[in-house]
Order: C-alpha cells, then sequence, then structure tokens
C-alpha cells in the first residue's frame, strides 16, 4: 500500500457510531459520558519531522523506551522515521542523536527506510554485555543493529551490525526493490536458553519470520532464519461465505504491530485490516485471533482511480474496539505479578488506544485517547507505533512513561505532512484505564 496511514471509511465510521452506541448502554460510567473513551494529555512532543524532500523523507513511525539503569532521569527514547534513518530523545523530547538510513546501494535501488525498532536487553556481544536497539529496515529488507551506549553519551547508538548480514525475504537485489521486505518487529530473549530473538513480518505479506540474533567475534551481530509461519489472507464467514480485506491488486493483510509477552513467550500481532493474534513466540502452534477490527468482513472493491477500497455493505461480522488499521502494540506490566497488566493496542482508525488483559483469557479491558494539552501542543491522530514503561524515569516521569506517535501534528506547517511522537505520564493512563474497569 502506497500509504501506513489510513482515514477511517464511512462504512467504519457508521459502525463506529453503532459500536458506541452499544457501549453507550453497556458501559455506563462516572467520570466520562456513557459510550466515550477518557482522553489523557501530553507533557511533551519531539520536534516535527516532514515527508518530503526537504524534510530528507522523515516520516515519525515507531518508539522504544531505553530505561538508563545508573540514572533513570538521563533514559532515551530511540524512534524510526523511515527514511529520515533513527533518532534519540532525552526525557524532554529534545532529540540528542539522528543516525541516517544507509544510501541506496544503486541509482536504482531503494534506499534504507527504518520501520519499526525493539530493544534487547544485556545481550553479551564481544567481551561485556550491551543493551541493543533493533530496527528493521525495509528498504534493504535487512535488521540493523545498535549498541546503546548510555544517557551520558552524546552519540548513544552505535552500529554494530554484521555488513554481511543477510536479506531477511528477499534473494536479491530485484526482490529488494519490490519492496515486500522486513516491516514490523519484535524482540525477545528465551529465558531457558539466554537466546535472543526478533520476530520480523514481511510487507504486503502475511509471513511471519523468526530470527536469531548472533554476536560475530569481531564485535557484529548478525541474525540467521529459525522459522516462518504464515497467517491467514482469507477468512471464514458464517453461511459457508469467505471473506478477503481489500487491497492494493496482489497486496495481501500484512502485520506490522507487535510485541513479545516475555514472562509468558506469547507474541501478539496486528494484522492491520483483520484484528490482534496471538501466539507462540517461537512461532509454534495455531495462533487465535482474540479481537477483530470494526470493518472485519466488510467486502470492498479496489478502485484505482482514487486508489482506495469502496467498502460495501457491513455484515456485521466486525469487534466493537478497534477500527482498522490496527497498529502499534506495546506491554503494560502493572508490576504485581507475572503476565499481569494490559496489551496496548492503536486503534488507527478513530485515534484511540484499546487496553487488553495481559494473558490468555483476558479480554477488553478499556481505552482512551491522547487529547490536546493547549494550542501548541495536541493529541494524536491516526497513531502508529507505541511504547509504554511502567518504571520510574526521574524526576521528569516518576510515574512511567507512555510514548506514542502522532500522524498529523499541529498547528505543523502549511502544504506539509508533519508527523511526531507525544510523551504521555503514565499516571492518568493507568486512572483511566483502572477507572472503567
Amino acid at each position: 500500500m502506497p500509504q501506513t496511514h489510513r482515514t477511517p471509511t464511512t462504512v467504519g465510521r457508521l459502525t463506529l457510531l453503532a459500536a458506541l452506541a452499544v457501549l453507550a448502554t453497556a458501559m455506563p460510567h462516572p467520570a466520562v459520558a456513557a459510550g466515550e473513551l477518557p482522553g489523557v494529555k501530553p507533557t511533551a512532543e519531539t520536534p516535527a519531522v516532514y515527508d518530503d524532500e526537504a524534510g530528507g523523507n522523515s516520516d515519525a513511525d515507531d518508539p522504544a523506551i531505553w530505561r538508563n539503569p545508573a540514572d533513570p532521569g538521563r533514559s532515551l527514547v530511540v524512534a524510526t522515521l523511515k527514511e529520515g534513518g533513527l533518532r534519540v530523545y532525552d526525557l524532554d523530547a529534545r532529540e540528542v542523536q539522528s543516525v541516517p538510513a544507509p544510501r541506496a546501494p544503486g541509482p536504482d535501488d531503494a534506499p534504507g527506510r527504518f520501520n519499526n525498532v525493539d530493544l534487547v536487553h544485556g545481550m553479551k556481544v564481544g567481551a561485556r554485555k550491551s543493551d541493543l536497539a533493533v530496527t528493521s529496515d525495509r528498504g534493504s529488507d535487512r535488521l540493523r543493529i545498535y549498541r546503546i551506549d548510555g544517557g551520558d553519551s552524546r552519540t548513544p547508538l552505535t552500529d554494530i551490525t554484521d555488513p554481511s548480514a543477510p536479506a531477511i525475504f528477499s534473494s536479491s537485489q530485484e526482490e529488494i526493490n519490490e519492496q515486500r521486505t522486513a516491516y514490523g518487529l519484535a524482540t525477545w530473549t528465551d529465558p531457558s536458553s539466554g537466546r535472543t530473538y526478533a520476530v520480523v513480518s514481511q510487507r504486503e505479506r502475511t509471513a511471519l519470520r523468526l530470527l536469531e540474533l548472533t554476536a560475530k567475534a569481531d564485535g557484529t551481530v548478525s541474525y540467521r532464519t529459525v522459522r516462518t509461519l504464515k497467517l491467514p489472507s482469507e477468512f471464514k464467514l458464517p453461511k459457508g461465505r469467505t471473506w478477503t480485506p481489500c487491497g492494493e491488486p496482489g497486496e495481501l493483510p500484512q502485520v506490522e504491530g507487535m510485541v513479545v509477552d516475555p514472562a509468558t513467550g506469547t507474541l501478539y500481532a496486528g494484522q492491520e485490516n483483520v484484528g490482534i493474534w496471538r501466539l507462540g513466540a517461537d512461532l509454534k502452534g495455531k495462533p487465535k485471533l482474540i479481537d477483530k477490527v470494526r470493518e472485519y468482513g466488510v467486502p470492498g472493491t479496489y478502485d484505482e482511480e482514487t486508489e482506495e477500497c469502496v467498502p460495501g455493505d457491513d455484515p456485521g461480522y466486525g469487534g466493537t474496539h478497534l477500527s482498522a488499521d490496527v497498529e502499534g502494540l506495546t506491554l503494560l506490566d502493572v508490576g504485581r505479578k507475572n503476565a499481569d497488566g494490559y496489551l496496548l493496542a492503536s486503534s488507527q482508525g478513530d485515534n484511540s488506544f484499546a487496553a487488553y488483559g495481559r494473558g490468555r483469557g483476558s479480554g477488553y479491558e478499556g481505552g482512551f485517547k491522547v487529547t490536546a494539552a493547549s494550542e501548541t501542543l495536541d493529541g494524536t491522530e491516526e497513531s502508529d507505533g507505541a511504547a509504554v514503561l511502567n518504571k520510574p524515569l526521574g524526576a521528569k516521569y516518576p510515574n512511567g512513561l507512555l510514548v506514542v506517535q502522532d500522524g498529523d501534528d499541529r498547528p505543523g506547517e502549511p502544504d506539509r505532512d508533519a508527523t511526531n511522537f507525544k510523551f504521555v505520564d503514565l499516571k492518568p493512563v493507568l486512572e483511566a484505564l483502572t477507572d472503567r474497569r
């Protein structure tokens, strides 16, 4: 698809109104009007970036929060900007470091394009254990790995990617240029073996690939393929019917947002216009669809002139909490016991976040929106990636931090697509979720 961010379809908006009407009677709440989601306000935002030539084709996408164990107030946020590479921010949302994406290998080849980022803690590389930032480079179909050297450094990220690291889904540069390449990303470490893995999804396909990260003797990091799993692209409906989500010709329903629960070895994967899957992070066993988008089952016809899908009548098989696309997934650990807390999901189509009970058998727990704090500090629209950390981060965020992508930063500049990241104190987020239980 040409764009990651989409506006809701007419059917999606009508379905949303119907869902909210149901929630209004089923979920009354004394703090907000029945059927509405509570709002939380950001406390800071990163500088806007622009997806045009003057802005280096930078498009904010996915964040990760690195906690400095020696000095939590000097913790960092690492974030992807697609062709703009990586940015590192301090807790005041100020830029600390800019890491460019790799250049195109040839004049007609795709340049580097960093899509998602996740962290690895305490992996032995060379003579020491290091925290790593791992990013999916959609442009070159590879992972890139950076050592995190701490919050005191002006250049906290150091590239330690093995130069010979292989392409993940492609067998040639020609295939890489077609950009059915590495897209979503989630990392995890198996506590029983100590081995570190990354699960990577394929753009415009349903494939998930498990990679093991491997440290080399020269201090670089590479990876090898362990196994591949393909999620469905066609879905059974009642009365013997089937449904395939609408997309560009040849495009299958892809996954981007993913997260692994380290307490249970569970992978949550957001198939953008389908819903959220739960499966083993080792990609063994049968995936289970734990929630569907409202648009699930709605037939659509692709219009080549507008490059959009024209929806048909809604048969009513969709969910009630998510509006396509399902985007950033992140785990909120409440710290009471193992596997306690929430799975947070960005419901991009209605600018909200849905929360699910963490663990098998747990369902929808509530939701919230990130709303404007002032005329110059707006909320989030069409949010993509998200990251949360429920640990004290110095005086600035003693309650923890939520970072979310804003797909339409305002006020912005006329005729320029502006995106950035919003920083949200975690206390009101927890209050919004707890109050609605």
